[in-house]
């Protein structure tokens, strides 16, 4: 009995360990799918404050299972998760903002801008910051910023332009995925200005998904927000067919 009461416990942390050993694989797959190619450094940052996380909080469960206090590693984790939000919270801002940008601020690449007194064509709209070129010097503005300050749009017609930026799995057809969502803006062409077809671009690519956005130039500006949720709508019907159309090929197979 006294065996037993000894094996139990050890059985138990050790299920816990091959458990959070899992979950940290896991979690470490999801954060690359949403982060892709175009932010490896911030991503492999965050992948590694998440794996020494998780494995915090296994071995805690572990210890505690045999009887050890674990006060002073949850003591820790805890500092170390203040310390990690404190860390990470600047970048994460400006990622997240990244994507408001493509539907809310009006601008794109190749456009000329002005926000906070900094004026400049737009070269780059990566995940962190906007790269203006000015006369004389580049201007790097954090996406987070854009988000709260004023920004001026120069360009020409720039009020007609709308970006919509669309995640592929890797799993889709990407070239047969792009045909049905060009057919399907072909039906919507009575919002779009006739001049400018909707253009549907490569933003970045990995091995997990495919980063696109589809440019559009709309009649009235005033609707922008009701095409922006009808193309979207398109888009996650036309991505929903896409998996049910592979999912059937595959048991086919």
């Amino acid at each position: 009995m006294d065996v037993l009461q000894v094996l139990v416990p050890i059985a138990y942390s050790a299920i816990i360990i091959v458990a959070t050993w899992i979950m940290a694989r896991f979690l470490i797959i999801i954060i690359r799918r949403l982060m892709g190619q175009s932010t490896q450094m911030l991503g492999a940052q965050i992948q590694r404050l998440v794996w020494l996380i998780v494995w915090l909080v296994g071995i805690i469960l572990a210890i505690e299972e045999v009887g050890v206090n674990p006060t002073i590693l949850l003591l820790i984790v805890g500092l170390l998760g203040v310390a990690v939000i404190v860390a990470i919270r600047g970048p994460l801002e400006n990622f997240g903002a990244r994507y408001f940008t493509f539907g809310y601020v009006p601008f794109k690449v190749g456009d000329n801008i002005t926000v906070q007194g900094h004026s400049g064509k737009v070269i780059e709209i990566n995940s962190i910051s906007t790269i203006l070129l000015s006369h004389d010097h580049v201007v790097s503005i954090p996406n987070s910023t854009l988000m709260k300050e004023t920004v001026v749009n120069t360009t020409h017609q720039a009020w007609k332009a709308v970006s919509v930026p669309i995640v592929v799995n890797s799993e889709i057809d990407v070239p047969a995925f792009e045909s049905e969502v060009l057919k399907s803006m072909n039906k919507l062409r009575y919002h779009f200005d006739d001049r400018f077809p909707p253009i549907l671009s490569l933003v970045s690519r990995n091995r997990q998904s495919t980063e696109l956005v589809l440019n559009l130039m709309i009649r009235n500006p005033e609707k922008r927000d009701a095409i922006i949720n009808e193309v979207n709508k398109r888009i996650e019907e036309i991505t929903a067919n896409a998996k049910k159309t592979r999912k059937q090929s595959q048991q086919k197979q």
